[in-house]
C-alpha cells in the first residue's frame, strides 16, 4: 500500500506542475514565457551538471547493508553535496561575463542547488524505502513550488517574478522538509575516501550520461528558437515543458518503489532466477506504464489544448505535440529502462554511449528535417522523434546484457490502448470531442486491463512475480 501511496504522490506532483506551467503561460507574455522556459531548463541543466553524479552515487550505494554504513554514505554524500555548492554559485557569478545579469545568474544557481538537494534528499528517503515521508514530501514540495511561483507572479508580471518566487519556494520547502525528516536519521557518519572514490567513479560517469541527456531538450529549444524566432517557437517550447514532464514523472515513480529491489537483489543474488524474474517485473511495469501514459496524452490532447492552452500558443502547440508524445515515451524508455543492466553491472561506457547518441540523434535529425522541409514546428519536432526512436536500437542491444523474464500480459495491453488513441488522434474528425470519445472508450479499455496487472504487480512480493 505505501508504494501505491507513493505513485499517488507522483501523480499529485504531475498535476500541479501541470497545472503550474499552464497558468505561467497565460500569465506572462510570450517572449517572457520563453525566457521563463530556458530559465527552468538551464537551471535543470546546472543541477545535473554539479550535483547529478552525487545523486547517481546515492541511488547505487546508499544507505547499504548496515546502519553504520547508511551513516557513513549519508555523511559522504553531505560533504561532496557542500562542496559542489560552492562550485555552482561560483560558475553562477562567473555567468555575468557572458551577458547575463548577476542576478538572474544568482537566481538560477541557487535555483539548481534547491533542485539539487530536495533530488538527493528525497533519494536517500527513497532507498531507506522510507514511502510514506517520500510521499508527503514529495505532494509539499509540488504544492509549495507552485504556491511560491504564483506568488512571485502576483507580485512582478514577468519572468524575474516567476523566478525569484520559485527560489522562494524552495526555501521554505528546505526548512519544512528539515523539520519531518530529522527524527529519522541515526547519528552521523564518518569520512570514507573509498566511499567517496566509488561516488565519482560511478556517478561521474551517470551523471555525464545524465548531462548529455538533458543537453537534448535543451539543443532542441535553442533550435527552436533561433530558426523560428521567440514568438512563432513558444507553442512548441510550450509542448516541450508539458508533454515531457508526465513521463518523467511516471518513470519516476515506478524506478523510486522499484529499483531499490532490483538493486539489493542484484547485489546480493546476482543474475539468477530471482533476478530475472524482478528485471522482467520492472521491464513490464516501466513499458506498461509509459505507453499508457502516451495513450492518455493522445486521448485529451485536443480538448485539453483548447481549453487550457493560451489562443497564441495553441497553433505551435498541436503542431509540435504529437511527436514530443514520441520523443518522449522513446527517451524516457532509452534513459530509464534500457539502461538498466549496465547501471546494474556497473558497466558505465555503454550508459554514457546510450546517452551521447540519443542527444546527436535528436539533435542532428531535428536540424536535417528542418533543413529537408523548411524550418517548422511540425519538421523539427519530427526530425527529433525519429532520432530518438533510433537511439533505441543501441539501448536494446544493452538490455539484453542480462537475462529477463519479461510479463507480457500488461505491456500488450498497453500498447493496445495507445494505438487505439493514437490513431483516433490521428483521424481528422470535425468534432475534436468525437475523436478523444473514441480515444477514452476504446484505448481506456486495454489501458484499465494493463491497469489492473499492474496493480497485481506492484502488491505481490518480488519473489512472487509471475508472468501474466
Amino acid at each position: 500500500m505505501a508504494k501505491l501511496i507513493a505513485i499517488g504522490a507522483h501523480f499529485y506532483q504531475a498535476i500541479i506542475a501541470f497545472g503550474l506551467l499552464l497558468a505561467v503561460s497565460h500569465l506572462l507574455e510570450t517572449a517572457d514565457y520563453t525566457a521563463y522556459s530556458f530559465f527552468i531548463s538551464l537551471s535543470q541543466f546546472a543541477a545535473t551538471f554539479c550535483f547529478e553524479w552525487i545523486r547517481s552515487a546515492a541511488q547505487r550505494f546508499y544507505p547499504g547493508q548496515t546502519e553504520q554504513s547508511e551513516a557513513m554514505q549519508r555523511h559522504v554524500l553531505t560533504v561532496e553535496f557542500g562542496f559542489c555548492a560552492v562550485l555552482c554559485l561560483g560558475m553562477a557569478m562567473a555567468l555575468p561575463a557572458f551577458g547575463i545579469p548577476l542576478v538572474t545568474a544568482l537566481t538560477g544557481g541557487i535555483a539548481a542547488i534547491f533542485l539539487a538537494a530536495s533530488d538527493i534528499h528525497l533519494t536517500m528517503i527513497r532507498f531507506r524505502q522510507q514511502f510514506q515521508l517520500l510521499s508527503r514530501l514529495q505532494a509539499l514540495r509540488a504544492t509549495i513550488l507552485a504556491a511560491a511561483t504564483l506568488t512571485g507572479l502576483a507580485i512582478d508580471r514577468r519572468f524575474e517574478g516567476a523566478a525569484l518566487g520559485l527560489v522562494a519556494g524552495y526555501l521554505v520547502y528546505a526548512l519544512v522538509a528539515a523539520a519531518l525528516s530529522k527524527r529519522h536519521v541515526s547519528a552521523g557518519g564518518r569520512w570514507s575516501t573509498q566511499a567517496a572514490r566509488e561516488h565519482l567513479v560511478y556517478g561521474g560517469v551517470t551523471a555525464s550520461s545524465a548531462t548529455i541527456n538533458m543537453l537534448a531538450p535543451l539543443g532542441l529549444k535553442s533550435i527552436l528558437t533561433v530558426l523560428l524566432g521567440p514568438q512563432q517557437a513558444a507553442g512548441a517550447l510550450l509542448a516541450l515543458d508539458l508533454l515531457q514532464r508526465p513521463f518523467v514523472l511516471i518513470f519516476a515513480a515506478l524506478y523510486a518503489i522499484q529499483f531499490p529491489e532490483v538493486v539489493a537483489l542484484y547485489d546480493r543474488e546476482g543474475a539468477g532466477p530471482a533476478m530475472r524474474g524482478q528485471l522482467g517485473r520492472y521491464y513490464a511495469l516501466l513499458t506498461s506504464a509509459s505507453f499508457m501514459m502516451a495513450a492518455g496524452t493522445f486521448a485529451i490532447l485536443r480538448p485539453v489544448s483548447a481549453w487550457l492552452i493560451a489562443p497564441g500558443l495553441q497553433h505551435g502547440f498541436l503542431e509540435a505535440a504529437p511527436f514530443v508524445v514520441v520523443a518522449a515515451l522513446t527517451r524516457a524508455l532509452s534513459q530509464n529502462m534500457l539502461p538498466t543492466a549496465s547501471q546494474l553491472r556497473r558497466h558505465l561506457l555503454s550508459i554514457f554511449l546510450l546517452a551521447a547518441m540519443d542527444c546527436e540523434l535528436v539533435n542532428v535529425l531535428a536540424l536535417a528535417s528542418a533543413w529537408a522541409f523548411g524550418p517548422s514546428n511540425t519538421s523539427i519536432m519530427a526530425g527529433a522523434a525519429a532520432g530518438a526512436l533510433l537511439a533505441t536500437g543501441y539501448g536494446l542491444v544493452i538490455v539484453l546484457a542480462l537475462p529477463f523474464e519479461m510479463l507480457w500480459g500488461s505491456v500488450i495491453f498497453s500498447i493496445a490502448g495507445c494505438a487505439i488513441s493514437t490513431a483516433a488522434f490521428a483521424v481528422p474528425f470535425q468534432n475534436i470531442y468525437i475523436s478523444a470519445a473514441i480515444a477514452i472508450a476504446g484505448g481506456g479499455c486495454f489501458c484499465l486491463m494493463a491497469l489492473a496487472r499492474i496493480v497485481d504487480l506492484l502488491r505481490m512480493p518480488p519473489a512472487a512475480a509471475k508472468p501474466v
